[in-house]
């Protein structure tokens, strides 16, 4: 464990003393004897690295864990799941929006959102795309718009000075979190898409698409970027202000927008309180996750927002800050205070 995951668990469990939550944490000990109930996760292909690799770390580490599993289906295509009972931890690259809220209220499934990451939308094509080094947001609408569909299937087309070569597209499909808040943050509205592109919920065959065809450009998880980098090259977004790469030291910043975002998973509340080894889990997911998350190549939350999802899973903190909304433009800094005032 580094030195940063040492000062959260010491923080946080300083914290439980304080809050009496200790008997709490007892009680799921002395219930080792329980037969372990499985730990059922789905959703987002972004999230599903970071939590692959919590899982693999779980399995090698604790004697006799419980079954894990981990898929995934995009951030939708999970909620739906998770609402229906089916999962016990939906994994999601945007916030949960306002009718997956009412699923989840009408079939009793209180949910506790647990920011884990930071991530930057990244804009890729083909290492022999010479011509491409930037886009701004208003190409990229002019690339992605409904109207485009049919008409915009030339590079010079977007840009005069750009060769008369195909335009080919790969994006997330209609399921995934990112191509929901993608196609928000760039078009303003939430379906507002083209519907003539090589669409996936695997973000790794969207990597090989674009690996594959040097008139490429396709937009998914900065990890799968930073898997790959030998074989994709990364555009600059220019939001009217100069061009921004993405990277850690941009996020950070408030630098890359409007396609830096908040990661999460949701926990059925529920279910943790029922399952001794869901709530194991959980707690031993905010304790690695400052180790993992930059490994697998996303941004992780400073100490303090760790600290505050630890808070909020023990205090049974059920319901979510973003009221059913993305939230663009949104800092490391803002996202910690809305936790906060949870």
């Amino acid at each position: 464990m580094n030195a940063t995951a040492q000062r959260v668990l010491s923080g946080v469990k300083q914290w439980a003393a304080i809050a009496g939550v200790a008997a709490l944490l007892t009680s799921c000990q002395n219930s080792n004897s329980q037969v372990l109930q499985p730990i059922i996760m789905d959703g987002s292909s972004t999230v599903y690295p970071i939590t692959q690799a919590i899982a693999n770390s779980y399995r090698e580490t604790h004697p006799n864990p419980a079954e894990v599993t981990v898929e995934f289906s995009g951030t939708g295509g999970g909620f739906r799941k998770f609402c229906a009972g089916e999962t016990t931890i939906n994994n999601a690259s945007r916030p949960i929006s306002v009718e997956e809220m009412a699923a989840c209220r009408e079939a009793g499934v209180p949910y506790i959102e647990l920011p884990i990451a930071f991530d930057a939308i990244t804009l890729v094509v083909h290492p022999e795309n010479t011509w491409v080094d930037r886009l701004t947001v208003e190409e990229l609408k002019k690339i992605w718009e409904p109207t485009a569909q049919g008409r915009i299937s030339n590079w010079n087309q977007v840009r005069s000075s750009w060769p008369s070569r195909p335009l080919t597209l790969f994006g997330p499909g209609r399921d995934s979190g990112t191509f929901d808040y993608f196609t928000e943050a760039i078009m303003g509205e939430t379906d507002a898409s083209r519907n003539d592109y090589t669409a996936s919920e695997d973000d790794d065959e969207l990597v090989e698409g674009v690996r594959r065809d040097p008139n490429a450009l396709g937009y998914f998880g900065y990890a799968y970027y930073e898997a790959q980098r030998e074989g994709l090259k990364a555009v600059a977004l220019d939001q009217g202000t100069g061009p921004i790469m993405p990277s850690r030291e941009t996020v950070e910043n408030a630098q890359y927008q409007p396609l830096s975002r908040p990661l999460f998973i949701y926990v059925n509340a529920d279910a943790a309180q029922k399952n001794p080894a869901l709530q194991a889990f959980v707690e031993f997911y905010l304790e690695k996750a400052p180790e993992i998350i930059p490994a697998v190549g996303y941004i992780p939350l400073p100490e303090e927002g760790y600290r505050l999802a630890y808070i909020h899973f023990h205090r049974h903190k059920v319901g979510t800050v973003f009221d059913g909304k993305a939230a663009f433009d949104l800092t490391i800094g803002e996202l910690l205070t809305k936790q906060a005032k949870f």
